[in-house]
């Protein structure tokens, strides 16, 4: 571990006031990213699990590298900002012993504008903000290449996606990666940037603003993250049930409607 990630982690430790390996079971630290994740956990599932006697603290960071960290190494008990296959990808470039807990409604990646009102005004020089990160940048690709921007090359894996793939461009765009966090500001300066939708939530975009939408697929649900030897823990079925339950059901219909809802909440609606 570098010396960065060692003082950042023992920082988180020391603020949440928390020992991984002497504390109330009743204690849950969550990590997450700041904007519709975290307030999923402070209006729906925190106050549920406080409910059954939990003491529940939320810490939020401004990246996608520390919250894994400082799960794996013991600072939290679940975090709540990524999907599978970002999670088994940073799990095993880090061997960290991390597992999917349950997936939860995920606001969709989707292109944005403060210079342009619709898709149609793309031109040659157009600039174009992407996510830098492998499996983000790759869903930007697939989009891209849907919607005749880009050709990417047969067979390209759309999970796997990167500017590598391109066979060739049919607009003479120019594609400017940047940390996913960055990536709402870049719209002061660029034509068009793909957000995530935790940051473009974060930032006061409106996912109804955007000019193209993802249509998720189960591989790109976020989810909430467990270390894999606490998975059959009660604290672990307890989150679980919470984002099950009808309570967080009926918050989901009022608050995040342009979410993709998950398959057991589809089942609750029927």
């Amino acid at each position: 571990m570098n010396t960065r990630r060692t003082l950042l982690v023992a920082a988180l430790a020391a603020a949440v006031s928390f020992s991984a390996h002497a504390k109330d079971p009743k204690e849950l630290v969550i990590g997450t990213s700041s904007g519709p994740y975290a307030d999923q956990l402070k209006l729906g599932i925190k106050p549920i699990l406080e409910k059954q006697g939990y003491k529940v603290k939320l810490v939020e960071f401004n990246d996608y590298i520390q919250p894994n960290f400082a799960l794996a190494e013991g600072s939290l008990d679940a975090n709540v900002f990524q999907h599978i296959i970002y999670l088994n990808k940073f799990s095993t470039d880090h061997k960290l012993a991390l597992s999917e807990l349950i997936k939860i409604p995920t606001a969709p990646i989707a292109i944005y504008s403060k210079k342009h009102k619709s898709l149609n005004e793309v031109k040659d020089g157009t600039t174009i903000a992407l996510p830098n990160d492998p499996t983000n940048q790759a869903r930007a690709l697939v989009l891209l290449d849907q919607q005749g921007w880009i050709k990417l090359r047969e067979k390209t894996d759309p999970l796997k996606a990167s500017e590598r793939d391109i066979a060739a461009y049919n607009k003479k765009i120019k594609l400017l990666p940047l940390e996913a966090a960055q990536l709402p500001r870049s719209l002061q300066d660029v034509d068009f940037a793909f957000i995530n939708g935790n940051y473009a939530v974060a930032s006061g975009l409106k996912l109804k603003d955007s000019l193209l939408r993802e249509k998720i697929s189960p591989a790109y649900a976020n989810l909430v993250a467990i270390r894999t030897a606490d998975k059959d823990k009660q604290f672990a079925k307890d989150i679980a049930a919470a984002y099950r339950s009808r309570e967080f059901l009926e918050l989901t219909n009022k608050y995040f409607t342009d979410y993709a809802k998950t398959d057991y909440q589809l089942a609750l609606e029927k």
